[in-house]
């Protein structure tokens, strides 16, 4: 089973660099953050090998939060080659990020 990844400022370009990768823009203190957690380490264990699911504590990587504009959290942004391709803000279920996932799924699939 897959287990979302955290990451951090110095390792977010290289990780989001290549394929796709769904960031969660999180904070400890953050309860609507605590509610999305088990919906994407669920999804890090259904896209295990399609997908990089990760996790970005705000608080401790001010700078790539600053840098995407991330005002709320939690935010999901889904990056595509380093580009990010869709935005989402406040807590939603897995059926709206599995959507999201699938959309730009097919574009990266050879």
């Amino acid at each position: 089973m897959g287990k979302a990844q955290e990451i951090t400022d110095q390792n977010f370009d290289s990780t989001i660099q290549e394929g796709l990768t769904l960031v969660d823009f999180w904070a400890p203190w953050c309860g609507p953050c605590r509610m999305v957690a088990p919906v994407i380490e669920e999804l890090a264990g259904d896209y295990e090998g399609q997908v990089k699911v990760t996790k970005l504590n705000v608080d401790d990587n001010q700078a790539t939060a600053m840098k995407f504009r991330v005002m709320s959290i939690p935010t999901v942004i889904l990056f595509k080659d380093g580009q990010p391709v869709e935005v989402t803000v406040g807590a939603r279920g897995k059926p709206h990020f599995k959507q999201v996932i699938e959309k730009h799924l097919d574009t990266v699939k050879n």
